[in-house]
């Protein structure tokens, strides 16, 4: 029931302004710590070591504090920190704000979509435009919501904490650039391995809820994504809504020739579309909750 109420927190309130506009959110505090330690141990003819000596330390500490916390009294404070550290909410408030903007211009809808990808936004066409944030729903989905609740599930407070900490860290230092290459590949590899089991599962549970595609064809362009994880997602979204993702897109001003996951879905894509992929991001969380609840149940009767 924890993990319900935590859910259903989240939800209802999401990340409020008043709050997290008077005290730092954890994430940034998290991202604050990250910094600090690629600014201080990024550096020298070892930086593979010290980005696994980083990785390892952040994890343990996230751990401690999260063993911590759940020893005080009552379930009120396991329920906050998963409300906070929760993005459903905040997840589909963002993406439909590209849907929203896109309805009043392409240049709101590009400047909208630029705050939630990092890929070159200044000439998306509406399409392109309502792709990345289709992408951005089903990536975030698995990274934001599932896999957080996932390891709250396994490993309680320490394993949230954990995995917050190895995301956080993944998407400000896990890139295959000249700084990061070496001092972010532990923090990368982590969160590959933490993922590994919900992104699937988020596969199947998108699956699930749209009752489109054959399970064999996810499962087959899953791999065609560049990322290990990210593809099972973005592939049962592509399926479920019958729509082409992924494809050619630039950054930093170099195009990528990435290939689309169901190409032969459909390729122009608008704001109605985007509102199709909020509705499955609503009703993935729906089923969530309704299987926690009855786990809640089943261990209540025995």
């Amino acid at each position: 029931m924890t993990l319900v109420f935590g859910m259903l927190l989240d939800a209802l309130l999401g990340e409020p302004k008043w709050l997290w506009s008077r005290v730092p959110h954890p994430a940034v505090l998290m991202g604050r710590l990250i910094g600090w330690c690629d600014q201080n141990l990024n550096t020298g003819a070892h930086k593979r070591l010290m980005g696994i000596v980083t990785i390892a330390g952040l994890s343990i500490g996230a751990g401690i504090i999260g063993i911590v916390a759940e020893r005080a009294p009552g379930a009120v404070l396991d329920v906050v920190i998963l409300a906070i550290l929760l993005a459903q909410k905040s997840l589909a408030e963002h993406v439909q704000a590209v849907g929203d903007a896109l309805r009043l211009s392409l240049g709101d809808g590009r400047r909208s979509v630029a705050m939630i990808v990092g890929r070159d936004t200044k000439q998306m066409d509406q399409s392109a435009v309502s792709r990345s944030a289709i992408e951005s729903a089903a990536e975030n989905l698995s990274d934001g919501v599932i896999a957080p609740i996932f390891w709250f599930a396994v490993a309680g407070l320490p394993g949230l904490l954990i995995y917050k900490i190895t995301n956080t860290a993944d998407s400000m230092i896990g890139y295959r650039t000249p700084r990061y290459a070496a001092f972010g590949w532990a923090a990368a590899r982590f969160d590959d391995l933490l993922n590994l089991i919900p992104a699937r599962l988020t596969a199947v549970l998108i699956w699930v809820v749209t009752s489109r595609p054959h399970p064999k064809a996810i499962i087959q362009e899953a791999p065609l994504h560049r990322s290990p994880n990210a593809g099972w997602p973005e592939a049962a979204m592509a399926h479920g809504l019958d729509i082409a993702l992924s494809g050619p897109r630039s950054y930093d001003g170099q195009m990528k020739d990435y290939p689309f996951v169901n190409g032969d879905g459909k390729r122009s894509l608008d704001a109605d579309d985007i509102d199709r992929a909020v509705k499955v991001l609503w009703k993935t969380w729906g089923l969530l909750l309704a299987l926690a609840f009855a786990a809640a149940i089943i261990g209540y009767v025995h």
